[in-house]
């Protein structure tokens, strides 16, 4: 699904673009995908997960992403860099299309700048726009500041995966589950 652009500004007075990647965006995409899963254990790849991924295969994802009816991604760009992207998928069949499931991650430059509020917002209006009556995502243990921003925005825990998440230096951590009734 394609979104359009739309100019947000940030708790520091600078002002970003939230908008669906494109095709021109993957090398962007793919420096933020590594960035990102360097700067904390609470995503689900290191940077070496990320660092392979080519130029082709990062346009086609971007390009399949817009063409999916039924999932999104929207970016937060800053002078044309990646700072932020976040995902929503809607379930397709009959017995849980009233589901969708979301993600969002935030260059660790731009936490606490109001992205991850911004973004979260943007999933749930398409979610309405498609019928949807609950949003689920998991947070890895110990990610505190995304727990309180999926408080504040409504979500609660209804579940949790234990020992989930192996780190590589051995430590085990748990992944909750969220679900917002919208």
């Amino acid at each position: 699904m394609y979104i359009e652009e739309t100019k947000i500004k940030l708790k520091d007075g600078r002002e970003a673009v939230l908008r669906s990647p494109n095709i021109d965006d993957a090398q962007t995409m793919i420096d933020y995908l590594i960035q990102t899963s360097g700067e904390t254990h609470f995503l689900l790849r290191y940077p070496e997960e990320s660092s392979g991924l080519t130029l082709e295969y990062e346009q086609q994802l971007l390009k399949n992403s817009i063409d999916n009816p039924d999932g999104a991604m929207i970016g937060c760009f800053i002078d044309n860099k990646a700072v932020a992207s976040s995902m929503i998928n809607v379930n397709t069949t009959i017995k849980t299309k009233h589901r969708a499931s979301v993600a969002v991650a935030v260059l660790k430059d731009y936490w606490n700048q109001g992205i991850g509020t911004q973004l979260l917002n943007a999933l749930f209006e398409i979610a309405r726009s498609k019928d949807v009556q609950q949003i689920e995502l998991d947070f890895i243990e110990g990610n505190h500041r995304a727990r309180a921003l999926y408080e504040k925005l409504g979500f609660r825990i209804t579940g949790v995966k234990y020992d989930a998440i192996k780190l590589k230096e051995g430590t085990l951590l748990n992944e909750y589950m969220m679900i917002k009734k919208l």
